[in-house]
């Protein structure tokens, strides 16, 4: 697997970080590992239509 380098500036980091604690992870790495992979399940979540509420649609009579 492709291995993908993140520069990173100090807020970055800081964000990463908080990530890595509230998720009990053990790098920097696997934060930003975490967030790619939540992000992609939710995109597709929404390119699916998945989680979306269905109503019934009634035709107009008269």
């Amino acid at each position: 697997m492709p291995q993908n380098h993140l520069t990173l500036d100090d807020e970055l980091e800081r964000q990463l970080e908080a990530v890595r604690l509230q998720q009990g992870l053990e790098t920097i790495d696997q934060a930003a590992e975490w967030l790619a992979r939540r992000r992609l399940r939710k995109g597709v979540g929404n390119l699916t239509g998945r989680g979306r509420a269905l109503y019934e649609l009634r035709g107009r009579s008269g």
